[in-house]
């Protein structure tokens, strides 16, 4: 190292590999909770510290120059090799965990993301968390992007970019299996109403109008949305029958006395809720939260769910 370089630093490698999936400094500073200057900063210093160009900040959206590409490659490795130090320091469990970034999706707000959140604060009495939620895919990606380290999200099957991948890079442990179902208004039959789908611009909404092509079932609606409290709030007032799951009734649950939920006019499917962790990188971490998260799951959702509507039976379960 020549005189007048700096040293390179995990949160340096952290920020740079966050610009390069994020291709702008404005969006990687979103995701990191900083400001742009300190992630300019964070990168000047890195350059200096390698005595090379790693950005081309002049393309937008912004690129990476050949040195750039090959010290991502590094980068990588360096960051995997921290998140396995880190672990194997928590003596293969969640005593000595220090810091949780947990994605969930936002169908667990209601109850069990909080009592999860309250429970492992009990026992990480030095652990500090960082929450976020969104689409499932979104949350798949920042897992792969190491912005996250577990995130608990609907599978993606044959409707998402990770199809047949997550045995080279992540370990998945299933927690949930729930149906979808018809939602109507109360004491309306939903064969003369038209249908309020569910947004196709999330995985969900592909899911639901993949199985209606499959069904060769054609329905008229004039609606896609994607806010599960709108929905149901105009199910509830009967503009019209939607397809949902339980979760999303959980979820919404201010509208459940204005609504009916029935079995599907056609043939039933389903869809699988797990959490994903990069494999190998957290040890035994994942299976011990994706435990807490059964029991939650069982306990708040299942259990109720199925006393209201027993005729799901076993479509809706813990895994």
């Amino acid at each position: 190292m020549t005189e007048g370089q700096g040293r390179v630093t995990l949160w340096g490698i952290e920020v740079f590999l966050a610009v390069t999936e994020e291709r702008a400094i404005s969006a990687a500073a979103r995701r990191l909770g900083v400001s742009p200057s300190a992630i300019s900063q964070q990168l000047t210093g890195l350059e200096t510290a390698l005595g090379a160009v790693l950005l081309d900040r002049s393309a937008r959206p912004m690129g990476l120059t050949p040195a750039g590409t090959m010290f991502r490659r590094h980068a990588q490795t360096i960051l995997n090799a921290e998140a396995e130090a880190r672990s194997e320091l928590a003596m293969a469990d969640l005593s000595g965990l220090t810091t949780l970034r947990l994605g969930v999706i936002e169908d667990f707000d209601a109850q069990v993301t909080p009592l999860l959140l309250q429970d492992l604060a009990n026992d990480l009495k030095g652990c500090r968390f960082l929450l976020e939620t969104g689409a499932s895919h979104r949350l798949l990606d920042q897992l792969e992007a190491r912005a996250l380290d577990m995130v608990v999200a609907a599978d993606l099957g044959s409707e998402g970019s990770h199809e047949g991948s997550h045995e080279i890079w992540r370990e998945v442990h299933p927690v949930m299996a729930e149906p979808f179902v018809a939602v109507a208004p109360r004491g309306k039959d939903p064969a003369g109403l038209p249908l309020i789908l569910y947004t196709a611009r999330h995985l969900m909404g592909r899911q639901i109008a993949s199985h209606l092509a499959r069904q060769n079932v054609k329905l008229t609606h004039r609606f896609e949305l994607d806010s599960y409290r709108a929905i149901l709030a105009m199910v509830s007032g009967g503009a019209g029958w939607t397809i949902l799951t339980p979760l999303a009734l959980h979820h919404a649950s201010r509208f459940r006395d204005g609504v009916e939920v029935l079995p599907l006019p056609f043939a039933p499917f389903d869809r699988t809720l797990s959490l994903s962790a990069r494999a190998g990188v957290l040890r035994d971490m994942p299976a011990q939260v994706a435990d807490r998260m059964r029991g939650l799951i069982a306990a708040q959702v299942v259990a109720p769910a199925c006393r209201e509507w027993p005729w799901m039976g076993e479509s809706l379960r813990v895994l």
